[in-house]
């Protein structure tokens, strides 16, 4: 009877009973997904450690840079190489002998006003290793009677592994330019004059080579050049690019006939090698 009579009011229209209420869910909070850019890779400073040329020198007297102690980042020095040619590909000694390309000469510091003929001179080009451990190629204008020779001693400086920072044809700006005492280019021809004096030097007819200069000062009195380099007059400290008596450097030119300035009593001249004794 009890379903007869709800049956009846159902069909009748009665509304149904509600739903019951929906159970709120719990609130999830959102969810952000950031992204964190990587970190930039430390900044590696490409600042030298020392520019050559940058800073002047007062002028003494006598025309020479004024003579300063040695910056600390010289009292050892092994700058890096900047080729100017390209290095061996091998990591092998190679060498040129040719004549004076026109563009080499214009960048030289020969006129028809020095002591030999262009045609007299010869460009080589010659491997070394620098003072970063690395082989690089240099250049360098000789007479060209003992281009062959030089092309053999520095074949020896290679397998000896004797560093070398520079290796370039001086150009005639560096004649005239302010000192700056921190030079270092190893070269040949110069067309200049024996320091203080007027008669033509050995360089001027591409018979004398300046060999590393820093590392190996000239001295006469007070005066020491390349002006900033007092430090490698203390020879006991023997470091990278040095000439010594009768090591692998000096043994190597008196096989070719040349004789060594730093052997010689006033001045004393340990950067200089000489085919003619002067």
């Amino acid at each position: 009877m009890a379903l007869l009579l709800a049956l009846g009011l159902v069909a009748c229209g009665a509304p149904p009973e509600p739903p019951p209420a929906p159970v709120p869910s719990p609130t999830v909070p959102a969810t952000t997904t950031t992204t964190t850019p990587p970190a930039p890779p430390p900044t590696t400073s490409t600042a030298p450690a020392w520019t050559v040329g940058a800073t002047p020198l007062p002028r003494r007297p006598d025309g020479f840079g004024e003579i300063r102690p040695t910056p600390a980042v010289l009292r050892d020095r092994r700058l890096p190489t900047t080729d100017l040619l390209p290095p061996p590909a091998d990591g092998r000694y190679a060498s040129t002998v040719s004549a004076v390309p026109a563009d080499v000469l214009t960048r030289s510091t020969w006129r028809p006003a020095c002591p030999v003929a262009a045609s007299e001179l010869r460009y080589l080009t010659m491997s070394f290793w620098g003072f970063d451990g690395k082989p690089h190629t240099g250049e360098m204008l000789v007479g060209a009677s003992v281009a062959r020779e030089v092309t053999r001693v520095f074949g020896q400086l290679f397998a000896a592994r004797f560093p070398i920072e520079e290796m370039r044809v001086t150009s005639p700006a560096e004649l005239d330019a302010p000192p700056t005492g921190d030079g270092n280019n190893t070269s040949a021809f110069v067309c200049r004059p024996v320091r203080g004096q007027t008669n033509w030097s050995a360089h001027a007819y591409g018979l004398a080579i300046d060999l590393n200069p820093f590392c190996n000062p000239y001295t006469k009195d007070d005066l020491v050049l390349p002006e900033l380099s007092s430090a490698y007059l203390d020879r006991s400290w023997v470091r990278p690019g040095m000439v010594e008596a009768g090591d692998a450097t000096v043994r190597a030119f008196a096989a070719a006939g040349w004789s060594w300035g730093g052997a010689w009593r006033e001045p004393k001249d340990r950067m200089h090698f000489t085919a003619t004794g002067g």
